[in-house]
């Protein structure tokens, strides 16, 4: 790829910084997994067992889908701080430290508050009322100014009022909306297609801060490598590794 730059609303430099700061986020997740990390919970052998066999899967495969499973579950932050964070670079915009995700300053003096969510369905009904209430609450104390549920991943593109439903009771207010991630760009930069460059950027800066070395990738791990050791049969050692002081399991370890 070449070291071409699309976006018309960021400045290079901040976005290049901004990635490499999201990518530093992954810490931990980048370092090499050992066994002893690997088993930290216990790994369920039953549920592997399964996994391997109905999706056609080496035992191999199955663990390195496991040790990915596990990175991604620690790595949901590093995502959300890439969204939230990305507004410190944009025209009246803040990230405070407390409180809302973002608040945007429009051109009448008027404000925008933002709650930030990666996908529809991440909020229960219980963290929904809470969200909900907060906005209500600030609009009622600023009545000019609006509350946005911004959500990167939305059943569509959208720009709607949320109607949410309160101690069983359906609520809707104009100011109170959910809008997707793209109209949330449009609104905040002018720019239609401004969320759309951000994606289209993306995987071009990545590739160039992993090339530069500016940025970590992961480790290699030694999960296998360590099951091995312990027993050529790797779905045995798994197994070996849970249930290793149950009765009967004590004949498979010799």
């Amino acid at each position: 790829m070449t070291d071409s730059y699309i976006i018309t609303f960021i400045n290079q430099i901040d976005f290049e910084n901004h990635v490499a700061k999201t990518i530093a986020s992954y810490n931990e997740t980048l370092k090499s997994v050992n066994l002893a990390k690997f088993n930290s919970n216990i790994i369920d052998p039953i549920k592997l067992t399964f996994d391997k066999a109905l999706f056609k899967k080496s035992i191999e495969e199955i663990i390195e889908l496991e040790i990915h499973r596990q990175r991604d579950k620690s790595n949901t932050n590093a995502i959300g701080y890439f969204h939230q964070y990305m507004f410190k670079y944009i025209a009246n915009c803040e990230v405070p430290l407390h409180g809302f995700d973002v608040i945007v300053t429009q051109k009448d003096g008027t404000k925008i508050y933002v709650e930030m969510k990666n996908k529809h369905n991440t909020m229960n009904s219980s963290s929904g009322q809470k969200t909900y209430i907060g906005m209500q609450n600030q609009i009622l104390n600023h009545p000019n100014d609006m509350c946005f549920l911004v959500e990167t991943i939305a059943k569509r593109s959208q720009n709607i009022v949320w109607r949410c439903s309160v101690n069983n009771k359906p609520v809707a207010h104009d100011k109170i909306r959910r809008v997707s991630m793209d109209k949330f760009y449009e609104i905040v930069t002018g720019i239609p297609d401004a969320f759309y460059q951000i994606c289209k950027q993306l995987p071009v800066t990545i590739e160039k801060l992993i090339n530069t070395d500016v940025v970590d990738t992961v480790e290699k791990d030694t999960v296998i490598d360590e099951l091995k050791a312990k027993n050529p049969d790797l779905l045995k050692a798994i197994y070996l590794l849970a249930f290793e002081t149950y009765n009967g399991f004590e004949v498979e370890k010799k």
